[in-house]
């Protein structure tokens, strides 16, 4: 394998394969590299449809839709380094970059770039992460696990099951274990409202009577050598468990769907400033991150709620980085912020010059909001919402010259 590219993307999901064929379609010398075997990252396990509605215009399963990224990407000219994990990136002298990769074909080997995308994804959060207390017995996993050991090694995690967290994936899981004959006692979630999409609640607990308990906190796990049953108690606005109302929910599974942590180690090695909400990068209206060069989009970004999303959202970088390489420079002066009942907004900086394509993750259920854009406090852009949920962002397309400063966005419920 050759050693010096134009561009080098790490982790071969939708965002690598969608930037990765945008790059090489732009005539860059581009490899994707991927720590599996196989491309396509966690689509691989996804074998449930509706995906690519969006994207492709057709309804696909997860890995039907990785394999058509994936073979776009070769067939643009893109190269893949499978089975290799870049374990240090450094930042040269010359504003190149130095990747160490380690794979058992090449060992220990150095490949050079001039851009780099970040393209890692996401890992789950597990019990530990929110500390939930009890015994630490046999049948405890996180959904995504318990996803690839039904769906890639044909292996039944249980008999009975509680799922803990409203995610997506946790969700899919509810109706996947009960096509499997794994009887699901309850969905829990600790927010009042659930954190996945409305057609996954609808299609995945409402379609199968799987009970689902919103403001609701396991507050126990119990069992010696195999889960025996949690204890479940409905808690305040405060999150507090109300312990004379606990309730026991006897099951020998749990799965944990509680979020999504961004894979920002490579990220820090080389001191890219991090977004505190999103838990990514803070980037630029090109995908551009704090350091020159390096580039960031899909789930290492921000957590996405469709994977259609996640390959737009990296064909638009993979066309900022042939931008970037080409020498076109783009003025990112101002900073966009949020206000009122938004979690974040992507990206963090814009250019006033151009047309800005703005993503937001609201903080309130409501089926008819508002959407402002404020300089100097005062409001200069504004759009109306209908169905406003946690789960499913917001984008708003704002043309050039609508803010001409720094911009802080809110969005209001509305009558």
């Amino acid at each position: 394998m050759k050693t010096d590219y134009d561009v080098i993307i790490v982790g071969a999901g939708a965002a690598g394969l969608a930037a990765g064929k945008i790059c090489a379609s732009a005539n860059l010398n581009t490899l994707i590299i991927d720590r599996e075997n196989r491309t396509g990252g966690i689509l691989n396990q996804c074998i449930h449809n509706g995906f690519g509605l969006k994207y492709f215009k057709e309804e696909l399963t997860g890995p039907e839709f990785s394999c058509r990224l994936a073979k776009q990407a070769r067939d643009a000219g893109a190269f893949f380094a499978l089975n290799s994990t870049v374990t240090s990136i450094k930042k040269l002298a010359d504003g190149t970059f130095d990747l160490r990769v380690l794979s058992r074909e090449n060992a220990v080997q150095h490949l050079h770039c001039k851009a780099i995308l970040l393209a890692m994804g996401c890992r789950e959060r597990t019990r530990g992460a929110i500390t939930t207390p009890g015994c630490r017995p046999a049948g405890i996993f996180t959904a995504g696990n318990a996803q690839k050991l039904l769906n890639r090694e044909g292996k039944l995690p249980g008999k009975s099951a509680v799922i803990v967290g409203s995610g997506d994936i946790g969700l899919i899981m509810a109706r996947r274990l009960r096509w499997c004959g794994i009887e699901v006692k309850a969905v829990i979630e600790i927010m009042p409202y659930t954190a996945g999409l409305t057609r996954n609640v609808v299609q995945c607990l409402n379609d199968f009577d799987i009970p689902l308990f919103l403001s609701t906190s396991v507050v126990n796990i119990n069992g010696k050598e195999r889960v025996s049953s949690v204890i479940a108690a409905p808690v305040d606005e405060k999150r507090q468990p109300d312990m004379n109302k606990a309730f026991e929910i006897p099951c020998d599974t749990v799965l944990f769907s509680v979020g999504l942590i961004p894979e920002m180690e490579l990220a820090r090695q080389l001191g890219i400033k991090e977004n505190q909400a999103t838990g990514g990068a803070e980037i630029n209206s090109n995908y551009s991150t704090s350091v020159p060069g390096v580039f960031t989009a899909g789930n290492v970004l921000h957590v996405h709620d469709l994977v259609d999303f996640v390959a737009e959202e990296a064909e638009y970088a993979g066309k900022c980085i042939a931008e970037y390489l080409s020498g076109k420079q783009i003025n990112n002066d101002f900073n966009a912020a949020v206000g009122k009942n938004l979690k974040y907004v992507i990206p963090n900086r814009f250019d006033p010059d151009t047309d800005t394509r703005f993503l937001f993750r609201p903080l309130i259920v409501t089926d008819r909001a508002v959407l402002t854009a404020s300089v100097n406090e005062k409001i200069l852009w504004r759009k109306t919402l209908k169905f406003v949920r946690p789960a499913e962002m917001i984008t708003a397309e704002i043309s050039a010259d609508t803010l001409p400063g720094a911009v802080v966005f809110d969005l209001e419920e509305s009558k």
